[in-house]
Formats: structure tokens, sequence, C-alpha cells
């Protein structure tokens, strides 16, 4: 069915290697962004390579010495092969293995225009491939992850067995990975009315636990995270029934981890504790926290909490920070968030000229100067396809 409705599309099948020598990657960058998920090898004269987990860098390589003229664009290449990925921990039989059947395509383009109508039909073969197979799945917005790129849709298929969050509005066509899921700043229309108290809240270090002993709701609480950027300390706030979404915050910090119990000590701040108030680093805070009113949130001080606290005084600024919850109003402004459990099966990208400028993947233009091609990938995990099945 798949290689059916990939010739129908105007694919081309190929098929090549599985083994891939580390220059293509280096070139790419990817040898060491990809992590140790690359799984490595030294042939007997010490060079490295790898076994292809993926393969843009092999078939923009042999773009780049066949593709010529844009008169050969635009121009699509799909293999079904074996892949290898080094898992930490495969699990749930062929869901999630080290060496798996794919079926990738590439295809290269001489403008985004170009890219963009090749991009809606993959999306369309995807979903032509997903009802013969007769599969409930949903297209989501996505992440682009490690294979890079400026737009993406995963496929997945609905299950209460499956990995991932998606969220899907009621009302309307939308659908998102939950980490895609964006919020915008949104109007404050409550008016600040307690006043502000500090309270003994002892061994009460969760805001499960404080709501529980003001016998509030978790909604009307502020947690405080600390995190360490290669810019310094930041401390990120959200409503206490949020989380925090590390994709938005890696796009909006770059690398960070959570600060450890010393940092925290050595920023002078009381861990189960921290507050919004006198923090001598930057404050970060969600579009949905900017919001509240007579919030309740740390002291900065063992064993106390504040109560009605307001934003009032405080520096700070605002960004989309959390991951969606049911019932959150739909980004489209059309009905409410639902959550389902999704198997994904299916992954396409717009990669625009990441790996052809890197690669040097140019054909010679109308004007006849070189153009560098922009690229698309599209992939389905023939192997998962069969596990969702079941």
């Amino acid at each position: 069915i798949i290689r059916q409705e990939m010739d129908k599309a105007g694919a081309q099948e190929v098929l090549m290697p599985v083994s891939q020598p580390a220059e293509l990657w280096q070139a790419s960058g990817r040898w060491d962004q990809y992590g140790p998920e690359l799984l490595r090898f030294k042939d007997r004269h010490g060079r490295d390579f790898c076994m292809g987990p993926t393969h843009e860098e092999v078939i923009t390589t042999l773009a780049a010495q066949y593709l010529r003229s844009y008169k050969q664009l635009p121009m699509n290449f799909y293999q079904i092969q074996t892949k290898f990925r080094d898992e930490i921990r495969p699990r749930f039989g062929v869901m999630r293995s080290r060496e798996f059947i794919m079926k990738d395509a590439y295809s290269f383009h001489l403008d985004q225009d170009s890219l963009q109508q090749t991009y809606e039909l993959m999306h369309q073969t995807y979903c032509n491939i997903f009802d013969r197979l007769g599969l409930d799945y949903r297209p989501v917005l996505a992440d682009s992850g490690s294979i890079g790129g400026d737009s993406s849709h995963e496929f997945h298929v609905l299950a209460d067995s499956g990995e991932d969050a998606i969220c899907f509005s009621d009302e309307s066509d939308y659908a998102a990975n939950i980490e895609k899921v964006t919020f915008s700043k949104q109007e404050i229309t409550c008016q600040a009315q307690a006043d502000e108290n500090q309270v003994l809240t002892k061994k009460k270090t969760s805001i499960e636990a404080v709501a529980d002993f003001l016998n509030i709701d978790q909604s009307e609480c502020i947690k405080t995270l600390i995190i360490k950027t290669e810019n310094g300390f930041k401390a990120l706030a959200l409503r206490g029934d949020h989380e925090l979404n590390e994709i938005k915050a890696h796009n909006l910090f770059g690398e960070f981890e959570l600060a450890s119990d010393d940092e925290i000590k050595s920023l002078d701040l009381k861990k189960g504790f921290i507050g919004i108030k006198g923090l001598s680093i930057d404050l970060i805070i969600d579009y949905s926290a900017a919001v509240l009113c007579d919030f309740v949130c740390g002291a900065n001080e063992w064993d106390h909490h504040l109560t009605g606290v307001n934003w009032q005084g405080v520096e700070f600024s605002e960004a989309d920070l959390r991951n969606a919850v049911e019932g959150d109003d739909s980004p489209d402004g059309k009905g409410k968030l639902v959550i389902k459990r999704g198997i994904e099966v299916g992954h396409i990208f717009q990669l625009g000229t990441k790996y052809s400028e890197a690669m040097k993947a140019n054909v010679i233009g109308e004007s006849g100067k070189a153009v560098t091609t922009t690229m698309g990938c599209y992939g389905i995990g023939v192997t998962r396809v069969i596990a969702a099945a079941i």
C-alpha cells in the first residue's frame, strides 16, 4: 500500500546504504548533535561510520552530484529500508526497537512554493495510506526535533497505550502534539481584592500539599522553577496545575537544566518555598500565570507561603511556557482541547536549506546562477504501523 501510494504521488524509489561514513554527518553537524542514539562503529582502518537512523546526509550528497539543473526539479526519492537507532531502553516489541523498517522520502525543490506543493501532496498521500490501512489516526502539528526544519506534522494512531499525548479541538480540525500547542498573551480581567499575608505551611513543599492544606485549587497557586542556562540562572513561574513545556523553554533559553539543590541555595532561595518576590535573577512568567490575582506562592522562607499575592511591583517578562491541558481553549479559537494518547506512525518535515547548504546541493537556476535546493523529508515507521494496527 505504501509503495503504491508513493508511486502514485510521483516519487522515485531508490535504495541507500545502511552504513554511512562519519564525514557526511560531520558535514551536516549532526555527528555531534544526534547524541548516543546514533549507532557508531569503526572499520578495520579506524575510520568512523554509523548505522543510519535516517538518510538526509546520504541523499543530499547524491543530489549534489546528480541534480544539476532546475529543469530536473522537483524530485522526490523514497526507500523502504532497515534503520538503526541505539535506543537506551528498547521496549514494547517493535514499537521502539534498535532495528526497524522505515519508509523515508526526500524531496528537492527550486523554491519554497514548490516544496509547499509537495509537502501538501505528501500530507494527502499519508492520509490515503492510513485510510487504506483502516487506522484511526490524526495528523498533528509537531516539533521538528533532531531532523530540523521549519514546519512538520506527525501522524498518530489513537491508542490508550500510545507514548505521546496529542491535542485536538472538539469543534474544528485543529490538532497538535501537546508540546507544539501554543498560547497567546491573555487580557487581565481579575482585580486584586485580598491582602497579602504570610502563612505557616510546615513541610508543605509541593503544590498539591499546599493547595490541600489551604483548601484551594492548585490553579490558584504559582510555582517557581529555577533553571540553569548558558546565560545564567532564570526563574520560571507557572500556574500550579500546569507543567513546563521543555521544548518551549529550550527554544527560549537554549540548552538548560533544573538548578541543583546547592545552586538554589547559592541564590539564597529555599527549595519548596521559592516565590516570585525578592529574586536576584530574571523572572519569566507564563501567560496563564500573568492573569492570576490574589494567588498563593512561596515566601522564600522555610515553612512559609504567601497568600493574596499579586504581580504589582514585581519585575518580570512574559512567555508561553506551559503544556496544554484538557479543556484549554483551542488555539484556533474553535472549541476546547481534547487530549488523547497516540502512537506516532508517520512524520513529515519542511527542511528548508539546512542540509542542502551544508552538503552544497545546488542547481543552476533559470537565471543561470547557482541556487541552493530546498528540501522536504517524509517518514513512515513501517514496523510501528503494524504494532499500532494491533
